[in-house]
């Protein structure tokens, strides 16, 4: 009795996640694919102009290999690098970033900001330059690496520009992490594991200055000019990243992935642009609890974003803009300047249609189709 009642009310957990936005890569067969989008033709999961002058195989591509091998619901993930040639809009930053491209509330509410990031032993980053890592354009929450003007090894999740979580940074260790935000709370916490461990909160929450348009959270890097650089790669490499409300998913496994055992990943509505929604499947919830260190002394660090500027009258054109880097000690104050992103033009997202619309269920069944028939019994529609 007690295992149908786990599994009943992991079900209704499914039940209430919803996939708001996704952008696991699923559905692009390689990194051309992004050169698609523009802002008169807003298509795909992400919008894609933060990048230096070369190709974009130059600095994203996409393999079955780069995602976190614990996730059987991402079909491959991402390789971000920067080099000497990543430099946007005459900036010094050297930076590769892709944008959401979505109509979704995905900067409404309360929202998990799910994704996975490792690097590797070959083009390691630098330690001795500061990383901002998928941050969002007034740095309200982020994740960093490095430092300006010293050597830091260390991963670390800040709030505001100061350092609230932090763990060695390991080559080849998939981190999974999951930003919870509440926009109308103005608050933060942050979800972490490693591996194929389920999300555990490690810090938080904190109060933040919460603010997003929809189309600022930057996945990709950052790395700030120190006094000596030298020239060549550096690989950052993510996977399973999407957006959900509701009941936050704890298994790396994410929506449409599959294991042995544990609760189920829940089914995602979220179409980005024109692309069709991911289907729902069982996913596990690891019982192993993730390996973390916490920062005991909040660390100042530079601040630096930028985004497009719509006044341009035509919608093909390049998007302009400016920054600066601010001093992040001054906790209460923006860290970039304010900014104004083109109003995308896609359709609304459109949701899943269940699978299946009876209100009894047959003798044998799917699980599929039990969370459609719970989301009929239950009004979850």
């Amino acid at each position: 009795m007690f295992a149908k009642a786990a599994f009943f009310n992991a079900l209704v957990s499914a039940v209430s996640a919803e996939i708001l936005w996704d952008g696991r890569f699923n559905d692009l067969t390689s990194s051309a694919d992004l050169e698609k989008w523009s802002f008169s033709n807003p298509v795909g999961p992400y919008q894609y102009y933060i990048h230096g002058s070369g190709a974009v195989s130059d600095y994203v591509n996409l393999d079955t290999s780069f995602k976190n091998p614990a996730d059987t619901g991402s079909k491959q993930g991402v390789k971000i690098t920067i080099d000497e040639t990543a430099k946007w809009n005459g900036q010094s930053m050297l930076r590769t970033e892709l944008i959401p491209q979505t109509t979704a509330a995905i900067n409404k509410g309360k929202v998990y900001y799910h994704f996975s990031i490792k690097t590797a032993s070959e083009n390691a980053p630098t330690a001795t330059n500061e990383h901002q890592i998928a941050f969002f354009e007034s740095h309200f929450t982020e994740l960093k690496y490095g430092a300006s003007g010293s050597s830091n090894t260390n991963l670390q999740w800040h709030v505001g520009g100061v350092s609230k979580w932090d763990v060695e940074l390991v080559a080849d260790e998939w981190h999974n992490v999951a930003y919870e935000i509440d926009f109308d709370a103005g608050s933060v916490s942050f979800y972490h594991s490693t591996g194929s461990d389920a999300l555990t909160k490690t810090a938080g929450p904190f109060d933040a200055s919460t603010s997003s348009n929809g189309a600022d959270w930057h996945l990709g890097v950052l790395r700030l000019p120190g006094s000596n650089d030298a020239d060549g790669a550096e690989d950052w490499f993510f996977s399973g990243v999407y957006v959900e409300s509701g009941e936050l998913t704890t298994s790396v496994v994410s929506p449409g992935g599959s294991s042995n055992s544990g609760s189920p990943a829940p089914a995602s509505s979220a179409a980005p642009a024109s692309s069709a929604a991911a289907s729902a499947s069982a996913a596990p919830v690891s019982s192993r609890p993730a390996t973390s260190a916490a920062a005991q002394t909040p660390a100042a660090s530079s601040s630096v974003a930028v985004a497009p500027s719509a006044s341009s009258p035509a919608a093909t054109s390049a998007p302009a803009a400016s920054s600066v880097a601010v001093s992040s000690a001054s906790a209460q104050l923006p860290t970039t300047l304010a900014t104004v992103i083109a109003t995308p033009t896609s359709a609304a997202p459109s949701a899943c249609a269940p699978a299946s619309s009876s209100t009894a269920l047959p003798e044998e069944f799917t699980i599929q189709d039990f969370i459609a028939w719970l989301k009929v019994e239950t009004g979850a529609n």
